[in-house]
């Protein structure tokens, strides 16, 4: 019997894919981001879903996707666990339930099986370059880099997420670098940035664990959406 490491399930969410659609937060990623604000679940703990379970608990709110929504499955890095996600997926696509991912696209096994069968790659983008990406999180590009060439090659859909973290990636030269790197990318329907947020800091100290960003500060929602904006202007 497959069974996977979920942190939590989140009902009716409107954020991540779109309509109304379920979160399932799977354990277990190989970054380790410094602005990373789950970091209960760096490590994959006690495996307390069976594929079943999940699918059951899934199909409870069905009702609510209508044509748009659906399940997007999160984590920590929802690819460390290929096997009980492909078994899962595989279940509510034969329900023709709309699959969304939200991955780095970095993990032990990359599944083109998985892929096949999403609809949608929410893709969250670190940095443009080896060097930034290995500061940040503390391995190297090469893995999203791949991610990327097997998202293309499958001709997928996808969101681009970036987070935006002051004197790390808040300014114009780095907002041209990342309008490039993206140029790489086919089908992309949406480009995010994301504030860098101190909300998980208490998360941090519950767990003993130490935090390189707690003393930095926030990004403000202003300088953000001007980014943003440069980044839809730029050529």
């Amino acid at each position: 019997m497959i069974k996977g490491s979920i942190s939590s399930v989140e009902t009716l969410g409107l954020l991540d894919g779109p309509g109304i659609r379920i979160i399932v937060f799977l354990n277990g990623c190989l970054l380790r981001c410094k602005y990373c604000h789950n970091p209960e679940m760096w490590k994959i703990k006690d495996y307390n879903y069976t594929k079943e379970e999940l699918v059951k608990k899934i199909l409870r709110y069905k009702p609510y996707f209508n044509n748009q929504g659906g399940v997007t499955f999160s984590g920590g890095e929802p690819l460390l666990q290929s096997e009980f996600l492909l078994e899962v997926i595989k279940d509510l696509k034969k329900e023709k339930i709309h699959i969304a991912i939200d991955t780095s696209g970095v993990s032990s096994k990359l599944s083109e099986e998985i892929l096949k069968l999403v609809d949608l790659v929410i893709f969250d983008i670190k940095h443009i370059d080896n060097n930034g990406y290995k500061e940040l999180t503390g391995l190297d590009i090469a893995d999203s880099l791949k991610f990327i060439d097997l998202c293309n090659k499958l001709e997928k859909k996808l969101w681009v997420r970036q987070v935006i973290i002051p004197e790390v990636n808040d300014n114009k030269e780095y907002i041209k670098g990342l309008r490039e790197f993206i140029k790489k990318i086919k089908g992309i329907e949406k480009v995010e940035f994301l504030p860098f947020h101190k909300l998980a800091i208490n998360k941090y100290e519950k767990l003993g664990i130490d935090n390189p960003y707690s003393d930095k500060e926030e990004m403000s929602k202003e300088k953000c959406n001007k980014l943003y904006e440069r980044f839809l202007k730029a050529e």
